[in-house]
């Protein structure tokens, strides 16, 4: 076979050769045109030092505002036309730039490099990611506290090993989630504070000669400070690290609630029922009703998971300063943002509208002698028997009512006391579940009045 019909076997859409194969591996235009915005805002504010510091003329710093807010529309319009011979978003804007307003486009570039560019622009767009994801976690923990303010005194059965354990409150339970995701969102605002300093002046790797401000556009971007490393500036992509690590910690909460989600809208469960908003029928069986955006939730952390180890990967065995490896540390990251806002949305959205069965609830709390514990703590604290024998005289009164086919507090006395004599009328005050959660006073239990106390807190938190 020969050398040309190899070539055309292997080939395929590059059947051009190697210039086609490397201008495809080389270009990033085709996704990092999303940080179109960030790149003509940083060029405004480098511009607008560049003229401040005497660098280049106010005429040529205003002719390449408006030139840029010129491209800018045409990006926002769908009207401009990328190019992936320009390779990506930096080159893009300027040739457009070049060709609106001529000679001082070649200005803009002055003491700055590609490498501290592109910098600042992805943490632009991660700030900004960081700030949408506040606002996500923010409303998904206020639709939480609304549920667990409406549930304070529902009982329900609270698990361990997802077999029934001790009677709990609805509203306990949707004030764990609100922990959890108060824990993102201090982390959430913890990674976007430190990520906030402006590599732009780093230029390729080493600083530059001109005498810039690194200030002024550190200010002008909304940044904290510039970077005080240009080394650290141009090679440093621990802000998208921190950033798909703490979306990484956010979607595993969001997976595990969305897994409740399912178990609780079954037909075996009937916890609770999921709006039609966010469940869809079945194309051949007619009662079904599936908890598809729970489903999907619980699936997106795989991408966002998977985004994280790829960056990570990409990033660990680079010298210092920029290679071009770090062009891949852009799709990974765009991908799981979007998939965690939408994971965020949708689950916002099957909170507010779930309603909780109340009935359902109290039943499945009653059931598989889920007041065990309590009755054991009270021989401890009635009788003064130590906690293991009150262990095992309640086993003994467990097998009983097992024996027997009905629950703990359907026991006689009598019966009772064939197990222990100390045993008096007063355990009947705590077998129920409505009296067993109302007994959990400790700070942070399943007590109505705790959970209450809980809702307030975090009504003033979120204010």
């Amino acid at each position: 076979m020969s050398d040309n019909s190899s070539n055309q076997m292997w080939g395929g859409r590059f059947a051009a050769g190697p210039d086609a194969i490397m201008e495809a591996i080389n270009a990033s235009i085709g996704f990092d045109k999303r940080l179109a915005a960030q790149d003509i805002a940083g060029s405004r504010a480098h511009a607008a030092m560049l003229a401040a510091t005497g660098i280049i003329s106010d005429s040529d710093a205003e002719t390449i505002r408006e030139g840029l807010l010129t491209v800018l529309s045409e990006i926002d319009s769908g009207t401009f036309a990328f190019s992936t011979a320009l390779e990506d978003i930096h080159m893009n804007v300027e040739a457009r730039l070049k060709e609106i307003v001529g000679e001082p486009a070649g200005r803009l570039h002055t003491a700055r490099s590609r490498n501290d560019q592109v910098a600042t622009d992805f943490k632009l767009w991660v700030r900004d990611q960081f700030d949408a994801m506040e606002g996500g976690l923010l409303a998904l923990l206020r639709a939480l506290v609304d549920q667990a303010e409406a549930g304070a005194d529902w009982v329900m059965p609270g698990f361990t090993h997802l077999q029934t354990a001790q009677p709990v409150t609805w509203g306990h339970h949707m004030m764990a989630y609100v922990e959890m995701f108060g824990r993102d969102l201090s982390r959430c605002r913890d990674a976007r504070a430190r990520m906030n300093e402006s590599p732009l002046g780093a230029a390729a790797l080493a600083g530059t000669g001109f005498a810039i401000d690194r200030h002024m556009t550190a200010e002008a971007l909304g940044f904290a400070r510039p970077a005080a490393n240009s080394l650290d500036a141009v090679s440093d992509r621990d802000f998208a690290l921190e950033f798909l690590s703490v979306a990484s910690i956010c979607a595993m909460h969001l997976s595990r609630f969305a897994e409740e989600l399912v178990i609780w809208s079954s037909a075996q469960f009937r916890f609770v029922a999921l709006s039609d908003r966010f469940s869809t029928g079945s194309s051949i069986m007619p009662q079904k009703k599936n908890p598809d955006a729970a489903e999907l939730i619980r699936a997106k952390i795989g991408r966002i998971f998977g985004a994280n180890v790829a960056l990570m990967t990409v990033m660990k065995g680079l010298p210092l300063a920029y290679s071009k490896d770090m062009q891949e540390d852009k799709e990974q990251v765009f991908d799981a943002a979007d998939n965690l806002m939408l994971a965020l949305a949708a689950m916002e959205g099957m909170v507010k509208d779930m309603q909780a069965n109340v009935a359902a609830l109290e039943a499945a709390a009653s059931a598989g002698f889920s007041t065990a514990t309590d009755l054991a703590d009270w021989l401890v604290r009635e009788t003064g028997l130590p906690f293991r024998e009150a262990h095992h005289v309640t086993g003994t009164l467990v097998a009983m009512a097992e024996k027997k086919g009905c629950d703990l507090p359907d026991l006689s006395l009598d019966e009772m006391q064939s197990v222990s004599a100390s045993i008096t009328e007063g355990i009947y005050d705590v077998l129920g579940v409505h009296n067993s959660v109302a007994s959990r006073l400790s700070y942070g239990g399943t007590a109505p009045t705790r959970v209450r106390e809980q809702v307030m807190r975090w009504k003033e938190i979120l204010a």
